[in-house]
């Protein structure tokens, strides 16, 4: 990328950043993150975001979409993170995205992805579709779900209504629905993504959240630590919080480099080295941070009063979802030891090819 374009990308990408952060900070507040842990649906929150064209920014614009690429969708991630915002905003981007380069038609509404772990069945027959998917992000809550089966014939995106739900969640309260189709009438398209190509996608997606919500961590830790006084001085003027909140820095600027590099790879098309390390590197600064930000707050920091645990539990529940920091390991070092010693060097370099 020449200097020219990545100030322009950077320009857009800070324009992007002020507006959709802007729209978040009005409208996830604490009351409707609390609501939502509760179930209700943020009708308001998503009529916003709607509004805004964020659910179709992966979409081209002759798609009726914003047209954006991966390093700007990322800034849109990473707010949704920052906020914690109690909606399926990201998977119905990566929903919408998959659609269109499948030519099906893009419903309105919240959408979600459905995973398929190994133990679930599902299985395509024409236009009727049949099995189970487990813990689908929003799967009770979205309008329709986004399927990628692989068969005999080829891969397959599926668009499906949600099947007949059992309630389920993560440690965030967020809904991670059990979904059973029986014979239900489906869309169907060939497509040349695999379940690899989805995993990817979907751990990019969960890393850029993460990296929002440490910087959420970060900001509220400062915040507390110079606000809160001890023996008569400020938390942050003690030696041993002022080295905890540079460790937390120092994570956070780690897991956000890493985000960004991925997104730029996925830009570029060859993402798969950059995806897994953003992957890893934010799960590692998700358990590191939220150590360290329950620790300057002390117990208050776990009350429903304060807005630090929307964070950490979502935290600790991202880094989970598409992968967690071992499975990505070791994926990564089956990769670089089919490399082989003369090929490591030249790809941790870059020198790599187009």
């Amino acid at each position: 990328m020449s200097g020219a374009e990545m100030e322009d990308e950077n320009e857009l990408a800070g324009i992007l950043a002020d507006q959709v952060n802007r729209l978040l900070a009005d409208t996830a507040t604490r009351e409707v993150k609390r609501a939502a842990e509760l179930g209700d649906w943020p009708a308001a929150l998503w009529a916003g975001v709607e509004e805004a064209g964020l659910p179709l920014a992966l979409v081209s614009e002759d798609a009726g979409g914003v047209g954006a690429g991966w390093a700007e969708a990322e800034v849109v991630m990473r707010a949704a993170g920052r906020h914690q915002a109690p909606l399926p905003l990201v998977e119905t981007m990566l929903a919408a995205r998959m659609l269109e380069g499948a030519g099906l038609p893009i419903p309105d509404g919240p959408m979600t992805l459905a995973p398929i772990p190994p133990g679930d069945a599902l299985t395509l027959d024409g236009e009727r579709l049949s099995g189970r998917a487990s813990r689908v992000p929003w799967g009770g809550r979205a309008g329709h779900v986004v399927l990628l089966l692989e068969g005999e014939g080829g891969t397959a995106i599926v668009l499906a209504e949600p099947g007949e739900p059992v309630a389920n969640a993560n440690v965030a309260r967020e809904p991670r629905d059990d979904l059973t189709w029986t014979e239900a009438v489906v869309q169907a398209a060939p497509t040349n993504l695999s379940a690899g190509d989805l995993r990817h996608w979907g751990a990019f997606a969960r890393a850029a959240q993460m990296a929002g919500a440490l910087e959420f961590v970060l900001a509220e830790s400062v915040r507390y630590a110079n606000d809160r006084s001890q023996f008569g001085r400020p938390l942050g003027k003690f030696q041993a919080v002022q080295q905890q909140l540079a460790a937390l820095a120092g994570e956070v600027a780690a897991a956000g480099a890493s985000v960004l590099a991925a997104a730029r790879a996925l830009d570029r098309g060859r993402a798969g080295f950059e995806v897994a390390c953003a992957k890893i590197r934010c799960g590692e600064a998700a358990g590191k941070a939220a150590a360290i930000a329950h620790q300057v707050h002390g117990a208050i920091g776990f009350t429903q009063e304060h807005a630090l645990h929307f964070a950490t539990k979502r935290l600790w529940s991202w880094r989970a979802e598409f992968g967690g920091e071992a499975q990505w390991s070791q994926e990564l070092g089956r990769e670089m030891a089919r490399l082989g010693a003369d090929r490591l060097w030249p790809f941790m370099t870059g020198a790599r090819g187009a």
